[in-house]
């Protein structure tokens, strides 16, 4: 949720007055966005910032964790497109391994993080000292979102700080990743008794659950042996180091995770896989821990995921458009090569009128029936998932609206770039950048790169808002984690029929009757991993993937990635920091 108010522990919004006032004691979904930003003297407005800060910026824009997950990886890439996306290079060195103690989306990123680790403390302390009705339910949520955050500061920076929200005179510690991780995961198991399964106590998929719980355990018991060996020449990961808790391995606690929340009944995987980042996905059967988004009178959810890829020319409304920005690598594109019928590749769009958006230039035109909500205006509706070749859609008139046929209908036309207007709009899955080894583009050059249109655009409001909930734990990921602890383990028919229950889940659209993605007959370290890529793509958890297979020091050269050294599996704590907190020590390598 992206709020316009300012978390202040002096200031209070009306409706939150009002509500306090009232004495409600529960945090449905209502509830949580009308307190969100309010007083964190108030137990219930006190978690609710701790919730905001996961979509304030954090893990809806492009510029947080999808930058630092996404954009350094094999995946996705943010490069120089002429005048341009230049911003003193802080996009591209994300790709091409440049950054250091000072790039600000490095510094903006901790600082995001770890403001989520105050606010969770300031929520710990408050609703310890209340009498909120739903005392312990609370408390609860408030640990896991420390831990939430914590982890993804370990994860990122191999530090975090912490202090004891109880104790006044606590000092401040400094966390380390290769320590801090079992201690984690131990306080995380101890909260499961006091959380809510999901759909009880008035909880959502946008609340800190049992079943949020189970996915950050996953997570932590999978990448468990990165983080107490990050700098491992070879990446050779002991991931069958005794778990620190239960019986068995770290991989037999990932299977042990995801197979409650797999066999759990309140899941299902989608069949159309792209209505999982749908304007309609609030409550999809796959979300399991979501940022719940809204466009009203309070906040604006953030449309960045979607808006960010489109090119300035791709106007879904005549009044928004996109910003020509991130595109996919050339590495990741070459490895949909044979499975371009994969239901997650593409999937086109099919009008209440039976007419379909091919975007092949066979389209001439769509009806102009389909309307924003809250508006008069016409939406058109480009193709999801990964965008390649010429593209085609709406132009506008000079008095600013969509050209029309005759009869009524928009004209659907073959596009060129807004800022090179020579440029045809082709998205071409090689960059092929002048210099090999930097991410810069001439303005008539701007065209290249694949696009990922996985997230929908939701046009109701300008370019910025949107009413798409951005997952962060699903059921598709958690499949993802089982199998590879499966394979980790030796059980390759466990981690194939996983990754097959995938594939054939997902079905193609109507055009192409329906039909079911194809099984494959075997699999290995190298095909999970591309598998894991067909599922997960542009969802923020690349980076971690690639370090635990051993792929992220490799040279990308295609996308100007350099060789690098295993320091760079973390990134530097900001050098503002370190001047200013003297318990902080720079990470190896900076």
């Amino acid at each position: 949720m992206k709020f316009k108010t300012i978390f202040n522990s002096k200031t209070i919004i009306t409706a939150c007055f009002a509500i306090v006032l009232a004495g409600c004691t529960n945090l449905d979904e209502d509830v949580l966005d009308e307190v969100l930003g309010g007083d964190s003297s108030n137990a219930a407005g006190a978690l609710a910032a701790a919730y905001d800060r996961l979509g304030d910026g954090t893990f809806t824009s492009h510029g947080g964790m999808l930058a630092m997950q996404e954009y350094s990886s094999d995946i996705g890439i943010l490069p120089t497109r002429g005048s341009d996306w230049g911003d003193g290079g802080k996009w591209r060195a994300m790709h091409e391994f440049t950054w250091a103690s000072d790039n600000a989306v490095v510094n903006d990123n901790y600082n995001n993080l770890t403001n989520g680790i105050t606010r969770s403390l300031t929520a710990i302390k408050t609703i310890s000292e209340s009498d909120e009705e739903q005392k312990a339910l609370f408390l609860a949520e408030a640990k896991g979102l420390l831990a939430f955050y914590t982890y993804h500061t370990l994860d990122l920076y191999g530090q975090a700080p912490y202090r004891d929200p109880l104790n006044l005179d606590a000092p401040l510690e400094i966390l380390q990743a290769k320590d801090a991780i079992d201690d984690m995961i131990l306080e995380v198991e101890a909260l499961l008794p006091d959380l809510a399964d999901l759909g009880e106590q008035n909880t959502h998929n946008g609340r800190f659950t049992k079943q949020a719980a189970y996915g950050l355990l996953s997570s932590m018991y999978l990448n468990r042996a990165v983080f107490k060996d990050r700098y491992n020449a070879n990446s050779n990961f002991n991931f069958s180091e005794a778990a620190v808790s239960g019986s068995g391995s770290d991989m037999d606690r990932v299977i042990y995770y995801t197979s409650l929340l797999i066999d759990s009944g309140r899941f299902t995987l989608a069949s159309n896989y792209f209505d999982n980042f749908s304007i309609n996905n609030s409550g999809g059967p796959e979300l399991i821990f979501a940022i719940t988004q809204k466009i009203d009178n309070l906040h604006n959810g953030s449309n960045d995921l979607a808006y960010n890829s489109m090119e300035r020319n791709q106007r879904c409304s005549p009044s928004n458009r996109g910003t020509n920005a991130s595109c996919i690598t050339p590495e990741f594109y070459a490895t949909w090569e044979g499975h371009h019928e994969d239901p997650r590749f593409t999937r086109k769009y099919q009008y209440a009128d039976g007419t379909w958006f091919k975007n092949d230039g066979t389209d001439v035109s769509v009806p102009a029936n389909s309307i924003i909500t809250g508006t008069t205006l016409p939406w058109f509706h480009f193709n999801r998932g990964i965008q390649v070749g010429q593209q085609y859609g709406p132009k506008l008139t000079t008095a600013g609206g969509f050209e029309m046929t005759t009869d009524g209908r928009i004209k659907v036309s073959a596009l060129v770039c807004e800022k090179s207007a020579t440029t045809p709009m082709v998205f071409t899955p090689e960059l092929n950048f002048d210099n090999p080894t930097q991410a810069v583009f001439a303005q008539n050059q701007i065209n290249r790169g694949t696009r990922s249109f996985k997230y929908e655009f939701d046009p109701q409001v300008g370019n910025g808002a949107s009413n798409v909930d951005i997952s962060l734990y699903r059921l598709g990921g958690i499949y993802t984690m089982r199998a590879e602890a499966y394979l980790r383990k030796g059980n390759n028919a466990a981690a194939l029929a996983d990754i097959n229950i995938l594939r054939t889940s997902r079905t193609r659209e109507a055009l192409y009757n329906n039909a079911a993605g194809v099984a494959i007959p075997a699999i290995d370290m190298e095909i999970l991993y591309r598998e894991i890529g067909f599922e997960m793509y542009w969802e923020m958890w690349r980076r971690p993937q690639m370090i635990r297979f051993g792929k992220f020091d490799a040279a990308r050269l295609t996308s100007a990635k350099p060789a690098s050294q295993p320091y760079r599996r973390v990134f530097p704590i900001p050098q503002q920091t370190l001047d200013v907190t003297k318990s902080f020590s720079q990470n190896q390598g900076y």
